[in-house]
């Protein structure tokens, strides 16, 4: 067995890379800019690199004499091994040209260390800890932020072969090529779609609205399309809402069936085929819901992860933030500091799955107090401007009938949804038409089922047993 006693390092190549930055002016820069002073296994390389930091920083180059006066001033010289280890240092390698190499064996070292370390602390948190739900974050938490530290990047130039130019150029070209190649994740809103050409991977989409407007059903109407009809993976993320309510709205809504009816005993055996029908399609799908009550970023990020991993994941719906905790733990934080900090993790983990979020919100009661226009605006919305700035898209939805605000041309049941913000596109307003017993909203002028009055018949439906394949749980099949 190995000897764990003794942690991977290799004091040669700390010593070359040291002795890199002392002997050229050129390789200095990039070493000193990729390597940190933890990086180092040897107490005496870690105060000398740490010293050579400082002299940088100072736009001083680094050089034998530069870095034992400032050795002498900080009195670490005699213990890093005096002038003569320096000098030692300056003869171990005879060029900088290896430089690379020699650092990714002190990373690489590096990064092991780090990782025996933090299986350390995960086998003491498990046989310490009585709640095994506080181990797993506590351990999963502890491997990214390994990553997330080990993750970073350099500047690079534009014009480089793999650079930003030439992604640009590609990009063109095949819109060029094929006008639709470059869709995202359609909503089934078809001018909702023309204006934001799809749901786009890595965008923070906000959808607000007052409470009792349905953008909890416009979510999942849209999420519903995108598992069923185009076979996306979709998790969803409730805090106000249970598994079994969710799905007890999307059935209904995908079966076009009155929710109602479905709950008083009273559907007809046709509806009855229908919900059924919608019952196999949400089986099929990707769908996915978490069932826990409390939600932070970080819960969000690690359990998207883990459904990347196994299955991959294309979408993902968040309901709704004000009902969110940041889980830093801050006692006493004012609640906009705390909902900012929210919204800024979640555009992090949007960027990182690179998938659309689609986040839900509360707008303030400013909205009921205004004279005359009750349309929802940026400033309406609640805890923090940051949700704004973060969001890459800010929707509304408007219910005109509320307020007595109808126009004379609409027909009953035209909600607006405002596209309010949209950094990548234009803004604009598109009409829907909001079915309330069927919790679902349709384009306007699309045909819908009408409700049949026929009473029925329990002898003639064939059951068929629900074996929640597909509708996965977080937690559950795992």
């Amino acid at each position: 067995m190995p000897d764990y006693k003794i942690m991977p390092h290799n004091i040669e190549a700390e010593q070359a890379v040291l002795g890199c930055i002392l002997i050229d002016i050129q390789a200095q820069a990039e070493i000193l800019g990729k390597m940190k002073e933890e990086d180092f296994y040897s107490q005496s390389h870690k105060s000398i690199f740490s010293c050579m930091s400082k002299i940088y920083q100072r736009s001083i180059p680094v050089d034998f004499v530069t870095l034992t006066d400032q050795l002498e001033n900080d009195k670490l010289l005699e213990k890093v091994g005096g002038i003569d280890y320096i000098t030692t240092l300056t003869t171990v390698v005879p060029s900088a040209a290896n430089f690379n190499y020699y650092c990714d064996i002190v990373k690489a070292d590096s990064m092991r260390r780090k990782l025996i370390i933090a299986g350390q602390h995960i086998i003491e948190n498990a046989f310490d800890s009585e709640d095994n739900e506080e181990s797993l974050k506590s351990a999963q938490k502890e491997i990214f932020d390994i990553g997330e530290k080990e993750g970073g990047s350099s500047l690079e130039h534009v014009g480089k072969p793999d650079g930003a130019i030439k992604k640009v150029i590609d990009k063109f070209d095949r819109i060029a090529k094929d006008p639709s190649s470059l869709n995202g994740i359609e909503t089934g809103f078809k001018e909702f779609d023309q204006i934001t050409n799809g749901l786009q991977n890595s965008d923070l989409i906000l959808l607000a609205a007052r409470p009792g407007v349905g953008k909890t059903s416009f979510s999942m109407n849209i999420v519903t399309h995108a598992a069923v009809e185009l076979g996306k993976k979709c998790a969803v993320f409730s805090l106000e809402m249970s598994p079994e309510q969710l799905m007890q709205r999307t059935i209904c809504s995908l079966a076009k069936v009155s929710m109602a009816k479905a709950l008083n005993g009273t559907m007809d055996a046709e509806e009855w085929k229908r919900v059924w029908a919608a019952t196999k399609k949400l089986e099929q799908s990707g769908l996915y819901v978490d069932p826990s009550p409390l939600t932070t970023p970080a819960d969000i990020l690690a359990k998207c992860r883990q459904l990347k991993a196994k299955e991959d994941i294309d979408l993902v719906m968040i309901d709704y933030i004000q009902l969110m905790s940041s889980g830093e733990g801050r006692k006493g934080e004012n609640r906009q500091n705390e909902v900012a900090a929210i919204s800024r993790n979640l555009k992090v983990a949007a960027k990182e799955l690179n998938v659309p979020f689609i986040v839900l919100s509360q707008l303030s009661r400013d909205v009921e107090k205004r004279q005359g226009d009750h349309k929802p605006q940026l400033a309406d919305l609640r805890d923090s401007g940051a949700i704004e700035q973060d969001a890459d898209i800010v929707l509304f939805l408007y219910n005109p009938e509320k307020y007595n605000d109808v126009a004379q041309d609409d027909e009953p049941g035209t909600v607006e949804l405002i596209v309010a913000k949209h950094r990548n596109g234009r803004t604009g307003t598109v009409k829907l038409r909001w079915i309330g017993e069927y919790t679902t909203f349709v384009n306007i002028g699309d045909k819908v089922i009408t409700p049949r009055k026929e009473k029925i018949d329990y002898n003639k439906i064939e059951e068929t047993p629900l074996n929640n394949a597909e509708i996965d749980v977080f937690g559950d099949n795992e």
